[in-house]
């Protein structure tokens, strides 16, 4: 009895309603499988809760990670857009080079260098950058080819602009040279009335050289400065009368002799086609008229080599 547990159910009024005995052993074993039940509930919520977590992180990881995947793609695309801009930019600098190269050709202006090579970059021209790269793939040599391109660009434009500005030098040489060529007549109406080389004198009766070339008009009309220059003599010069010299550099210069009136002084600064006297018979002259010479290093040349109108 003593391993034994008597259970006694009682009614309000303390009477036995219902007698139940049990052994010690049982009473251990029911203790022992509730316990142990317990237990099991509590790994099972435990192990609920932790996948529960589980499942909740690896949903956030996907979803960030499918973010940070498509910023991945975009980026990647961003990376073929540049690399399309890139190679527009190539078009654009091989175009300048071209232009540059046509413009040398009807200047007459030659260049040292080979202008084969690409912008100035010796070697041959960058390969083209391959853009249509799925997103999903590594754009590692992509990016490596875009770095080794624009290093050469950076060097190419430095090189291209150090070859525009020695250009644009040698044509404003040229337009100055241009500027400074007698290349107009002295005046706008009349005729050649005796032309350069030998002849035979008016006044002598005897052949000699005529220095330049007489232009027969009326008396009063305008005479033009046939290309930019100083005035270095303005007054009356033997017989060639009234009479304008201009030096125009290089070498060269221009006369203008049997003026009726001198409208520039020396020391003055004349552009092509500025009137500088007024035509005349002063001198020794048979009639109105310009007598027009062309100097080079002092030399008469022929002046009709000269005008282009």
């Amino acid at each position: 009895m003593r391993k034994q547990i008597s259970i006694f159910a009682l009614t309000n009024t303390g009477s036995s309603v219902k007698h139940i005995t049990v052994s010690r052993t049982f009473i251990f074993c029911l203790s022992l499988f509730i316990l142990i039940g317990l237990v099991s509930v509590g790994f099972v919520l435990y192990d609920y809760v932790t996948a529960k977590q589980i499942a909740v992180n690896a949903h956030n990881f996907e979803r960030k990670n499918s973010v940070q995947q498509e910023e991945i793609f975009e980026q990647r695309r961003q990376i073929q857009n540049l690399a399309d801009k890139i190679e527009a930019f190539k078009t654009k600098l091989t175009s300048l080079k071209k232009f540059e190269k046509k413009i040398r050709v009807i200047a007459n202006i030659e260049k040292s260098d080979d202008l084969n090579d690409f912008l100035g970059v010796g070697g041959p021209n960058p390969e083209i950058l391959k853009t249509k790269i799925q997103v999903t793939k590594k754009h590692n040599s992509l990016i490596r080819e875009m770095h080794e391109q624009l290093e050469q660009f950076d060097h190419a434009a430095e090189t291209q602009k150090n070859d525009f500005e020695t250009l644009a030098k040698k044509l404003e040489h040229q337009q100055n040279i241009l500027a400074s060529t007698p290349a107009i007549r002295p005046i706008s109406k009349g005729w050649i009335s005796s032309k350069f080389g030998y002849r035979v004198s008016p006044f002598t009766g005897r052949k000699e050289l005529h220095k330049g070339i007489d232009f027969a008009t009326r008396k009063g009309n305008p005479i033009f400065a046939t290309a930019d220059g100083l005035v270095t003599f303005s007054g009356t010069k033997g017989w060639l009368g009234k009479a304008v010299i201009i030096d125009h550099g290089h070498g060269m210069s221009t006369r203008y002799g049997h003026a009726c009136k001198l409208l520039k002084k020396r020391g003055d600064r004349v552009k092509k086609g500025d009137v500088i006297a007024l035509v005349g018979s002063t001198g020794r002259s048979t009639g109105s008229h310009v007598h027009y010479e062309v100097r080079l290093n002092g030399i008469s040349v022929n002046p009709d080599k000269f005008i282009l109108n």
